[in-house]
C-alpha cells in the first residue's frame, strides 16, 4: 500500500457565543483544515490541524509522503518532522499520523485504539470548560461576574453530566476569576472538579496569591500559573496544589528541562504538540516514569480530531482526569450524524474502524464555504471587538 494523493480542505463552523482568553477571542467560530490521505488500494484516512489555513503548509509536505506506506509512521515521522529543524512543524505531522493511523484501522478493520493498544474505557469523561463570553446564547449579553458563570458551569452540568470544570482565566481581575471557582464549590459540591487556567498570564506575585487563596477549595489543578517553565516551577514551591501545563512543556525538547525544575505534577498531553496518538503514548511512558500526572487538552477540535483524542485517552490507565473539551461551543460538525454526544459527562470512543468517523460531504461544503466568507481570524487573533485598543500582555497582573 502507497500514498499516492493528499487533499487539504478550510472549513468553518459557527459557535453559539464569542470566547476570550488572554490573548485575543475565538470571533463566534472555529476553524481547522482538514486532511484526506490517499492510497493506492482506494483507502483513505482523515486528518485535521488548527492553528488557521494550514493547506499550504500541508502541501508543501505531500512530496515527502507520497509513495510511502502508511503503516510504515517511524519513516514518515523522520521525512516530515525530523528533517529540517526550521520545517519541523509537530502539529503538521500529527495530522498526516492520525489519517494514516486512520487507514491502517480501515486495513485491518479495527479501531484506532486497538492501534495503541486497546482501551482500557469505553467512554472519556468531559468537563464543562469556561469561557467568558461574548455575545452569549439566549440574552446575547456579555458575561460579566463570576455568578455569570457559576450559572453557566451549573447549566452544563445539568445538561451534559458533567462532574468537572476548568476556567480559562486571564481575563477578569484575578479575585473575580477565582470567585467563579469559590461560587462553584459552593454550588456543586466537593465532589465536583475545579481547574484554573490563566494560560501563565499572571505574575508569580499574583498566582502564588491566588494560589493560596484556592487551597481550602481542593482544586484539581492550577494550569500554566505564570509564564514557562521558571514561572511554574517558581509557583509550584509556594502553593499547596498540582501545577498542571499544556504550555511548558509543550515538546518533548522542554519535557526534560521541567522534570529537572520539577515545574509541573501533571502534563497535558496534546495530539498535535505531541506529534500525534504515538507521540502522546511517549509522553505518558515518561510522565508514568516520573510518577507524573497526565490529562487531556483541547484545541478547539471538530469530529475528526475529537475522535482520535477520545480513542488515544482510551488506552491510557492513568489518565484519570477529564479531558478538556471546547466541543460544547460548536453548533454542528463536519462528521456524519452530527455532533457527538455527551451522555452523563462523557463521549463513548467510536467503535468503527480506524477513526470510526466519516466526513459529510454536504456539511463539509457548507462550511468550506462559511469558511470562505468568514476568513481565517488567527490574522487577527490578539484583537478583542469591544476593546479595538486592546492587546494581549503577560506578566503584568
Amino acid at each position: 500500500m502507497k500514498i499516492i494523493d493528499i487533499r487539504t480542505r478550510c472549513v468553518a463552523i459557527p459557535l453559539n457565543a464569542q470566547l476570550r482568553h488572554n490573548t485575543g477571542v475565538h470571533p463566534g467560530y472555529f476553524l481547522r483544515t482538514i486532511l484526506e490521505v490517499f492510497t493506492d488500494e482506494g483507502i483513505v484516512g482523515l486528518g485535521e490541524v488548527g492553528g488557521g489555513d494550514q493547506r499550504g503548509a500541508l502541501q508543501k509536505l505531500k512530496p515527502r509522503i507520497l509513495g510511502e506506506d502508511p503503516f510504515h509512521l517511524e519513516v514518515i515521522k523522520m521525512k516530515v518532522l525530523r528533517s529540517i529543524y526550521y520545517l519541523s512543524n509537530a502539529r503538521l505531522y500529527a495530522a498526516i499520523e492520525m489519517a494514516c493511523l486512520d487507514i491502517q484501522g480501515k486495513v485491518l478493520n479495527r479501531p484506532l485504539s486497538d492501534l495503541l493498544g486497546g482501551r482500557v474505557r469505553d467512554e472519556v469523561p468531559f468537563i464543562a470548560y469556561l469561557f467568558w463570553r461574548y455575545d452569549r446564547p439566549g440574552d446575547g449579553k456579555n458575561d460579566e461576574t463570576a455568578e455569570d458563570l457559576a450559572d453557566y458551569c451549573q447549566e452544563l452540568h445539568e445538561t451534559l453530566g458533567v462532574n468537572a470544570m476548568k476556567l480559562k482565566a486571564g481575563v477578569m481581575a484575578p479575585k473575580e476569576e477565582v470567585r467563579v471557582l469559590e461560587l462553584c464549590r459552593d454550588r456543586l459540591g466537593d465532589d465536583f472538579g475545579l481547574r484554573i487556567d490563566p494560560n501563565g498570564l499572571w505574575s508569580v506575585a499574583t498566582a502564588v496569591q491566588m494560589g493560596h487563596r484556592m487551597e481550602d477549595l481542593h482544586i484539581e489543578y492550577f494550569e500554566d500559573p505564570s509564564w514557562g517553565l521558571e514561572g511554574n516551577a517558581s509557583v509550584r514551591k509556594q502553593v499547596r496544589m498540582p501545577i498542571a501545563t499544556n504550555m511548558y512543556p509543550a515538546k518533548f525538547d522542554d519535557l526534560g528541562p521541567a522534570i529537572r525544575l520539577g515545574a509541573v505534577d501533571i502534563v497535558l498531553t496534546d495530539i498535535h504538540y505531541w506529534e500525534g496518538p504515538r507521540g502522546v503514548k511517549d509522553l505518558v511512558a515518561v510522565c508514568n516514569t516520573f510518577n507524573m500526572g497526565v490529562a487531556m487538552h483541547s484545541g478547539a477540535e471538530f469530529g475528526i480530531e475529537l475522535a482520535a483524542m477520545i480513542h488515544t485517552a482510551s488506552t491510557i490507565p492513568t489518565m484519570t482526569f477529564a479531558g478538556d473539551a471546547h466541543y460544547h461551543y460548536l453548533t454542528d460538525d463536519i462528521i456524519e450524524g452530527g455532533l457527538m454526544t455527551y451522555e452523563s459527562g462523557c463521549i463513548k470512543v467510536p467503535t468503527g474502524p480506524g477513526l470510526g468517523v466519516s466526513l459529510d460531504e454536504d456539511k463539509m461544503k457548507h462550511y468550506e464555504k462559511y469558511y470562505e466568507e468568514k476568513g481565517d481570524y488567527y490574522a487577527r487573533f490578539h484583537q478583542d471587538p469591544y476593546r479595538p485598543d486592546w492587546y494581549p500582555s503577560v506578566g503584568g497582573i
